[in-house]
């Protein structure tokens, strides 16, 4: 059967430029003929709709007429639907749960097994709850978002559901006994749909952090208050017993039931990276008296500290950003703050991750992007420090059995060890904590062939003269007539660690495209440091820095700007867009994720208002200078040929407005610039709700890719 040729890209500009007629829009202009393109209900929301609805169509049309699109859907929905995948699962008591997704479950099975049973090749996983046999007698479009469940007994749990995967979601009882819903006429508990932080007192009260109505939310949408609700009581009538401020970004509390060291714990988060805690003794709130900036964990009779900025003790030492501090809680409380340095950073090592099992403590740490693994053992007076041996270079991931409120533990020294990188499938052993010795439990297999391809880390050297590493993924033979795709994020200290993926593999790789990684300032690579490098009034450093990788990828002759792509989701979509905009002659293609576009409005759009401390207040004056200089939505200017971008994003994304996309797309069309738009009218933040959205959203980004920057590769040589 023929293909329907598909609308030439000039007709989708022409249909937004429509938009546009008359609006006075230029590059300069104040105005913002766009404005509507936010609204999500409403006379304004249909529109909106339908303007998504018109661009999706034509988007769909021209990238699924593209050779390669669906087989490239259907090697992607293999790959995400196969049986071979590794289960993560979640410790509760003896079992062992897992949320499944296949091409017969697409919203997944949650199911559970033991330990022993998860140890065999096939285990034998018992059904708790089949989210789409939910979905279908609610009439819902049900994604599972978790379950907190009550220790010791682990009976009593709350299931959180999320119509079409936002944030916002249910909280319903659910009896992990007797496999069903407890309903409210029962005694059982429910919260409507919202941002909700719930967690168990008791198996008859809950501490609630909810949508309770006027002033119960701060300005970035999150709880405000914390109420005390007992079984069997109307919601709305639960006492506040916390409360934070409408700037802050959230109120939570986190309940510890370890025998003998039982505390509950509420916070106010402040900003994105300072908060204020306070332990609940006796009814009263003790503030914890430490740096806002700082980590805290309490454990057991542990605190483990992770300062953001260098700390001070009067009359004692400073300890470094990055660091990890261990002191007795006990202590603590005297006023001692005399602590344990467990961890110290240097120019090429961080602290990535750390967990805690019954008597050790396990340090991920990253040496130049890669993982390391040492442990201390807590048991000894003093603790004694030794490294682990695991697989090296790549990533490593902890995840410890310890389940610190049973009485008894029998896994207390057990953990998984996940190890990963850009060529080796994903793995998992258990692991003893004092030991090196490892039972392998899962492998999964290959899912494209690596044949050929290698893994090299370059270092660019940013305008500053700061040197960024990043990663080269491919064929090393092949020159600059390479489709070269540049991938990064640079913000919220968030690394980007080696990893497996096997749509990257069989849809670029495979057919002859070089991956490209940048470790950004920004991100979390070197610690807190390299973090705030590029934050606030210094964020154009994550810019420089990705456009000094792509410089340096050219440089040496792996690209050229015709066949460079860059792509980044979030954060990341910020920064394609803010790079695309500085430097359009740069690259052949943009793909650009539920994005932060507009930066005069971002703060006033759903959760927005909690990232001002990456950020910087685009209503302050000083703050706007620095921010309106890369704002891509305002940077935008006619006469200037920008790359075809795809901007991609998701109506049900409660946590980055798809606004964003929307009107970068709509202000690009009436500039006359092409572009293609998508927008998943289901996925939240994550873009998709289930495996086929997933396989559809990823086949129109890699065709589109292809399209930009070349067709598949045959024998190394571009078609």
């Amino acid at each position: 059967m023929p293909q329907p040729v598909p609308p030439p890209a000039d007709a989708i500009v022409a249909n937004a430029a429509a938009d546009a007629a008359g609006a006075g829009l230029g590059a300069d202009s104040d105005a913002d003929p766009f404005l509507w393109l936010e609204a999500l209900d409403g006379a304004d929301g249909d529109r909106a709709l339908a303007w998504v609805r018109e661009r999706n169509e034509a988007t769909l049309a021209a990238l699924r007429a593209q050779p390669q699109f669906e087989p490239i859907r259907e090697e992607l929905l293999h790959i995400l639907n196969a049986r071979d995948r590794i289960p993560h699962v979640a410790r509760r008591g003896e079992w062992f749960y897992n949320l499944w997704q296949d091409e017969a479950h697409p919203r997944g099975l949650w199911r559970r097994c033991t330990l022993e049973e998860f140890q065999l090749a096939e285990p034998p996983w018992r059904l708790v709850l089949d989210l789409d046999a939910l979905g279908r007698a609610e009439d819902r479009s049900w994604v599972f978002h978790g379950a907190t469940a009550l220790a010791p007994a682990y009976r009593r749990c709350l299931v959180s559901l999320s119509d079409g995967g936002a944030d916002a979601h249910e909280l319903r009882e659910f009896d992990l006994e007797t496999l069903r819903f407890v309903p409210p006429s029962e005694g059982g508990f429910f919260v409507p749909e919202a941002k909700s932080d719930v967690e168990w007192l008791d198996e008859d009260t809950l501490l609630v952090g909810s949508d309770f109505g006027p002033d119960s939310l701060t300005d970035s949408g999150y709880p405000r208050q914390i109420r005390r609700w007992a079984r069997g009581t109307p919601l709305d009538a639960a006492p506040v017993i916390f409360e934070g401020e409408t700037g802050d970004v959230s109120v939570t509390v986190s309940v510890d039931r370890t025998p003998g060291f039982e505390r509950v714990v509420f916070s106010r988060a402040l900003d994105f990276y300072n908060e204020a805690r306070f332990l609940w003794r006796d009814g009263a709130f003790v503030l914890i008296d430490l740096p806002s900036d700082m980590s805290v964990h309490l454990d057991g009779p542990w605190m483990l500290l992770r300062p953001r900025t260098d700390w001070a003790i009067p009359h004692g030492p400073t300890y470094p950003s990055g660091s990890l501090l261990l002191i007795e809680e006990a202590a603590f409380w005297r006023g001692d703050r005399h602590v344990r340095v467990m961890f110290s950073p240097t120019s090429g090592r961080s602290l990535e991750d750390y967990t805690l099992t019954r008597h050790h403590l396990l340090l991920n740490v990253s040496e130049h992007v890669a993982s390391r693994l040492e442990e201390w053992d807590l048991s000894r007076h003093p603790p004694t420090l030794r490294q682990v041996k695991a697989p090296f270079p790549g990533t490593l991931s902890l995840q410890s059995l310890h389940d610190p409120e049973l009485p008894q533990d029998r896994l207390g020294d057990r953990y998984l060890l996940h190890y990963s990188d850009f060529l080796s499938p994903d793995s998992v052993s258990l692991a003893t904590a004092g030991s090196d010795a490892r039972e392998p439990l899962k492998q999964r297999g290959a899912q494209f062939d690596a044949h050929g391809l290698a893994v090299r880390q370059y270092f660019a050297t940013s305008p500053d003269g700061e040197s960024i590493p990043y990663f080269v993924i491919g064929r090393p033979e092949l020159g600059a007539d390479t489709p070269t795709l540049l991938y990064g994020y640079g913000g919220f200290e968030v690394s980007l660690q080696p990893w497996y993926s096997g749509g990257n593999g069989r849809a670029w790789l495979a057919r002859g495209g070089r991956l490209v990684v940048a470790n950004i300032r920004g991100g979390g690579e070197y610690g807190p440091r390299w973090h705030q490098a590029a934050t606030g009034e210094y964020k154009q450093r994550s810019f420089d820095d990705f456009i000094a990788v792509a410089e340096d990828l050219i440089a040496q002759g792996l690209t050229r700007p015709a066949r460079l792509g860059i792509m980044g989701g979030s954060n990341g979509g910020l920064l394609v867009g803010a790079c695309m905009t500085q430097r359009p002659e740069l690259f052949g293609a943009v793909v650009c994720q539920v994005p932060l576009l507009d930066m005069k409005r971002y703060h006033l759009l759903l959760a927005g208002a909690s990232w001002m401390a990456e950020y910087g207040d685009p209503d302050d004056a000083d703050d706007w200078a620095h921010i309106a200089a890369y704002s891509p939505y305002q940077q935008l200017k006619a006469g200037v040929a920008y790359p075809r971008a795809l901007f991609a994003t998701s109506t049900r994304d409660d946590r980055v407005h798809p606004g964003h996309a929307r009107k970068m797309a709509a202000r690009m069309a009436a500039l006359g610039q092409p572009c293609f738009y998508y927008e998943n009218i289901e996925g939240g933040h994550g873009g998709a709700a289930d495996n086929q959205q997933r396989a559809l959203l990823q086949a129109l980004e890699f065709s589109y890719l292809w399209l930009q920057l070349g067709r598949e590769l045959q024998h190394g040589v571009a078609t």
